[in-house]
């Protein structure tokens, strides 16, 4: 039997900001923005893209809604926002 290589552990940092963000959005929006975010980790699965200055990082699409974050390293994302799309390039 083989056994399958152990998964990569990846570490997401939350920024107070994007934390207050994702607890002013109503649950079922919360909880799909999650499953974005988890589905791009796992998968690198999902609508990114580097922003253009002046702004620094990349931003996830999900539904209405906007996931800023910045990349450190392979395995760890920084979470730097959470907008809709109205609200997002503001």
């Amino acid at each position: 039997m083989s056994e399958k290589p152990a998964a990569r552990r990846t570490s997401i940092a939350w920024a107070l900001d994007a934390r207050a963000d994702l607890r002013a959005i109503d649950r079922a929006s919360a909880l799909e923005i999650l499953h974005c975010i988890d589905r791009y980790l796992t998968a690198r699965d999902g609508d990114v893209k580097k922003l253009k200055p002046p702004l620094t990082g990349f931003r996830l699409r999900c539904g209405d809604y906007r996931i800023f974050f910045n990349q450190p390293g392979e395995n760890a994302i920084a979470v730097t926002g959470v907008k809709h799309r109205s609200e997002a390039y503001r």
